[in-house]
């Protein structure tokens, strides 16, 4: 009788920085900083919860995580964090040290013009994913990011679309919702005669944010193309790409 070997997840950030320095970080909004042997900030974040969102990142699954997140794990030797008061003083923080550090992990281009905050937010009708110049009430953001907010949002609605209205799908995308799309607000319908909960897809966004990757990616696959679909397969792969990217 065979037995399979278990080997453990490598995690290299609890190995140099300990397991107490992730107990440590404090439940509360804030900024922090990763950096390597040489003192350099490789990438710069923003967390609502500074322990959850720190937490995230103990485990390094090769085949879990991309690539350059990879990278960036093995590279780290330390990491220092700031508290701030609320989780809009913290998007302001970000953006400051974006601007001066221009961390070479961080999105290319997050930085460059004017700020964008991804927004989202439920309808009665359905959902809406938006580009915002500033943070406005009754929207939920992400930011922030630049030019980057518009092809984040144009994935981010493909996937939604596609995972809410699977009978339609990649066929029923409206059109201009690909290359060089920069209308404001996008809506996400609710399906005919379905009571689907929306603030569930809002609680989805806001955990993908916030150290929740894989259980978004997860849900998007279980809901979306599969099979002999090739064309819709790769978009959809290509998609979660940049989103997976970006919440990091």
């Amino acid at each position: 009788m065979s037995q399979m070997l278990m080997f453990p997840d490598p995690r290299p950030l609890v190995e140099r920085l300990g397991a107490e320095f992730f107990r440590g970080a404090p439940p509360r909004p804030g900024v922090y900083l990763m950096r390597d042997a040489a003192e350099t900030v490789l990438y710069v974040g923003k967390a609502k919860n500074l322990r959850q969102r720190l937490s995230s990142y103990r485990v390094a699954n090769p085949d879990r995580l991309r690539r350059r997140h990879l990278r960036l794990l093995r590279a780290v030797v330390r990491i220092d964090f700031e508290e701030c008061r609320d989780e809009a003083a913290a998007l302001a923080r970000e953006a400051e040290l974006l601007l001066a550090l221009k961390p070479r992990f961080n999105r290319a281009g997050i930085w460059v013009g004017p700020p964008r905050y991804l927004a989202w937010r439920e309808t009665e009708s359905g959902l809406d994913l938006a580009v915002l110049d500033a943070c406005e009430p009754g929207w939920r953001v992400r930011g922030p990011m630049g030019a980057g907010a518009w092809p984040l949002r144009a994935a981010l609605a493909r996937l939604l679309w596609c995972a809410l209205q699977p009978e339609r799908g990649l066929a029923g995308v409206p059109a201009g919702w690909f290359r060089g799309w920069r209308e404001p607000t996008a809506h996400i319908p609710k399906r005919t005669g379905s009571n689907e909960g929306f603030q569930e897809v809002e609680k989805r966004l806001s955990r993908l944010f916030e150290g929740g990757a894989e259980e978004f990616e997860t849900w998007i696959r279980r809901r979306t193309a599969s099979g002999d679909r090739s064309f819709e397969v790769a978009l959809r792969d290509a998609d979660l790409e940049l989103v997976l990217e970006s919440s990091s």
